[in-house]
């Protein structure tokens, strides 16, 4: 693979590696969000408010990376920048493969104690920050991230509960197909995808959809799959 996300993992404090990253993206592109909308994959996208993800604004997603990784792919196709805090087990080639520009994403995966400087200052370079907070966070904590966050106009993606998010993303109900009595190969992958916007904003939005099929592909259970060159891979590094 020749390109390669930003991997921030050396032993300097992390306010030091911080504005690394800020040099070296300003660099690369500087890019800033110039609307409110931010596009999403199209198969979430009439699931969430509004039909996009908002900048300035925070989205929760319980239990399952995939589906971080498919809210990711829009913005990420639009050419900006995405950074991920607090994720050592985040699969950068499996989020290559739901369409993420490895060469638009940033990692920090140990930010440790100073979790909160390093999300907060993430959004000062990126126009998407994903990250899951390290136990209990306080709410003046979680005031001051949401604060930096709408001054940035950045979008927050939490793995995880988050208060103050416009939508919880969940898995309600998932099987694989492939396998038969006790072998085979695992061929895809059907999820119930539930979105609960914020208190008082309606019931849940549903839809079913493959996350993914058997070439690899996030799509609408009912809608045919596209013709592709990309041989597939092993599925089960996208589960969960």
């Amino acid at each position: 693979m020749t390109d390669a996300a930003l991997t921030l993992s050396s032993p300097a404090p992390a306010g030091e590696e911080i504005r690394v990253l800020q040099s070296r993206i300003r660099e690369m592109q500087a890019t800033k969000l110039d609307t409110r909308a931010v596009p999403t994959h199209p198969s979430l996208a009439s699931l969430l408010p509004g039909g996009s993800l908002r900048a300035g604004a925070a989205y929760s997603v319980q239990s399952s990376t995939a589906l971080v990784m498919a809210l990711m792919a829009g913005p990420s196709a639009e050419g900006l920048w995405c950074g991920v805090v607090g994720l050592p087990d985040f699969g950068v080639e499996a989020a290559s493969r739901f369409g993420v520009d490895l060469a638009r994403l940033a990692l920090v995966p140990h930010p440790g104690e100073e979790w909160l400087t390093v999300t907060a200052a993430m959004a000062d370079v990126v126009a998407v920050v994903v990250t899951r907070a390290p136990g209990r966070v306080s709410p003046s904590s979680m005031a001051r991230l949401q604060a930096r966050i709408r001054q940035r106009d950045a979008t927050l993606i939490v793995l995880g509960d988050w208060p103050q998010s416009e939508a919880t993303l969940r898995i309600t109900e998932s099987s694989w197909s492939g396998i038969g009595v006790g072998h085979g190969h695992l061929a895809g992958r059907q999820a119930m995808v539930s979105v609960t916007a914020r208190a008082g904003s309606g019931r849940p939005r549903r839809a079913r959809l493959w996350l993914p099929d058997g070439d690899e592909l996030f799509r609408p259970v009912h809608e045919p799959p596209q013709l592709t060159d990309v041989r597939p891979r092993a599925l089960h590094e996208v589960a969960g």
